[in-house]
């Protein structure tokens, strides 16, 4: 465990669950699954069976510093790195890997999102395992692939080799951006693939070379003072330099043009957690199919629904079937359950008509 590091990735907005998520206050921060804990919080203590504390790492951006600190007390000010700006994954990770591999040059990496669901931890943590004693010993980059469920079209794939080249460990082929429904059909139906959950292994050495030689751009950039990392120099370094690097996701940057990434079909009970919908779909329900997060309520013929009240305000609702309701105090949302993919663009009609203040 000594050599063994997470860095989790809290700087999104998470448009999609607007009005909870806000900009001033995203999704990571939020107790949306009702557990008193919020999803940082939740993903923090997942990882504590993997490393101590103080190995791991939380990259968000700059202006929810203090939100981290509130919602993991144990971090010191160097355990939280922060973005001066939003460049998407690749330059997040390129980063924490400089930065980590100045701390410790034999460190061993997981990088995860902050948002995902995951009931099956044991499962979980058994999968890590496995790839963490794969890239110990090998230049491997890996990924957790999830067994696919459904033909899923929100979601990328990974298409591997059906031969393991070492335990549960498969080299992949390829990488499949979030495809049509006939695609996602096939794909399920052969049994070669996985969709591609975000959850990256590697030591950081080795994603390092893999940045110096499919995305030399970041490297340079990034790596041209080593000697700031994890001192009084190191966020005014980033702050400069880090804005100027390519907005590029690290699927794009690396995962697709290198020859050595590898995966392990897992099950653990996964979701990313990007929509109202997913949430519904991934919770406990009552028995008209609704998940209810309210103090008071009057429901009355109203069937799968997913319905949050924020306050303690008496909500009563009827004749209702596949909606959202969410009241955050100052934003009603009532909209199809069906339409959710429409709520991002209806934040930017908000924000167009009604100002930031709601956004």
């Amino acid at each position: 465990m000594k050599h063994n590091y997470v860095a989790i990735m809290a700087g999104g907005v998470g448009s999609r669950f607007w009005p909870a998520s806000r900009e001033s206050r995203p999704k990571q921060f939020l107790d949306i699954m009702g557990t008193g804990k919020s999803l940082l919080r939740l993903t923090f203590e997942r990882f504590l069976s993997i490393c101590p504390s103080e190995n791991i790492f939380i990259v968000t951006n700059a202006r929810y510093r203090s939100q981290v600190k509130e919602h993991l007390p144990e971090l010191t000010d160097n355990q939280i790195l922060c973005e001066p700006s939003r460049n998407n994954t690749a330059p997040c990770i390129a980063y924490t890997a400089f930065k980590l591999q100045a701390l410790d040059p034999e460190a061993n990496l997981i990088v995860a999102p902050s948002d995902h669901i995951i009931l099956q931890e044991s499962r979980f943590i058994e999968a890590l395992h496995k790839a963490l004693a794969f890239t110990k010993d090998n230049d491997a980059l890996v990924t957790l692939g999830i067994q696919p469920s459904r033909p899923d079209t929100g979601y990328g794939y990974i298409h591997f080799q059906s031969e393991a080249v070492e335990g549960d460990v498969h080299q992949v082929n390829r990488f499949t951006e979030k495809p049509p429904l006939e695609k996602a059909k096939e794909f399920l139906a052969s049994g070669d693939y996985l969709w591609n959950a975000g959850i990256f292994i590697w030591r950081t050495s080795i994603v390092l070379k893999a940045f110096e030689e499919y995305a030399p751009e970041i490297h340079r950039i990034l790596g041209s003072n080593l000697s700031c990392f994890n001192t009084q120099e190191e966020q005014g370094f980033i702050d400069q330099h880090y804005p100027t690097t390519p907005k590029i996701s690290v699927d794009f940057a690396i995962m697709e043009k290198a020859n050595n990434i590898y995966t392990i079909p897992s099950s653990f009970g996964w979701s990313d957690l990007g929509t109202w919908a997913s949430l519904h779909a991934e919770s406990s329900k009552n028995a008209q199919g609704n998940l209810v997060q309210a103090n008071r309520t009057l429901i009355q013929d109203t069937h799968n629904c997913l319905i949050r009240i924020s306050s303690d305000k008496l909500a009563v609702i009827g004749g209702l079937d596949d909606f959202i309701v969410v009241d955050e105090e100052d934003v009603l949302l009532i909209y199809p359950k069906n339409r959710e993919q429409e709520i991002k663009q209806l934040r930017a009609e908000v924000e167009s008509s009604f100002g930031k203040e709601l956004l």
